[in-house]
């Protein structure tokens, strides 16, 4: 079992961000597999909330605070260590481990700029107000993001795709929930 790591509450406004994947060197940094192309929340935080599983040693149990002391890119990975994890073999005991960082401790965005996880659940609607769906995802196909909606139509559950590049995205209104679009329903 680990040692020193303060079981904990996992946030209201808690994301899932990535997974530890394994020790890095032998003074107790590892490796993370990030869920994101751009992992500044990673970078941003100084404490991230652990959650086993099943892939992993199962060296503790619920949710656990850790305090990170730094987090960096490093040959096109992120590796990051902990006042908490003193060597390799402490590191190695959290392989697998599930990393979720509260909402509210994200960098601020620019204008015009939006974490997907803030998109998911938006209503979209035309600009002649026809509701196209629901985001479920977004794609990322390398030269754009494509939003993924889900709507129903003669009761069956359908999803419609739409590139999330100005030349279709008229808004993007957070408080209302909404996103506005050049874009037909029959497209």
């Amino acid at each position: 079992m680990l040692t020193g790591l303060e079981a904990a509450e996992l946030p209201a406004d808690a994301i899932e961000v990535g997974r530890i994947q394994d020790a890095w060197g032998i003074k107790g940094w590892f490796k993370v597999l990030s869920h994101s192309a751009e992992p500044e929340a990673l970078f941003s935080s100084k404490r991230w909330y652990l959650q086993p599983t099943q892939r992993g040693p199962q060296t503790f149990s619920g949710t656990v605070k850790l305090a990170i002391t730094e987090a960096k890119e490093h040959s096109g990975s992120v590796v990051a260590c902990s006042r908490d994890i003193a060597d390799r073999n402490a590191a190695e005991a959290l392989k697998g481990a599930r990393i979720f960082i509260a909402r509210s401790s994200f960098p601020s965005t620019d204008t015009d700029e939006f974490y997907w996880v803030d998109l998911i659940g938006l209503d979209v609607v035309n600009r002649e107000d026809v509701a196209l769906g629901q985001v479920k995802e977004l794609l990322s196909t390398g030269p754009q993001t494509v939003l993924v909606l889900t709507y129903t139509q003669d009761g069956k559950e359908l999803e419609r795709m739409i590139p999330f590049v100005s030349a279709y995205v008229d808004e993007v209104s957070l408080a209302n929930r909404q996103i506005r679009v050049d874009w037909q329903a029959d497209y």
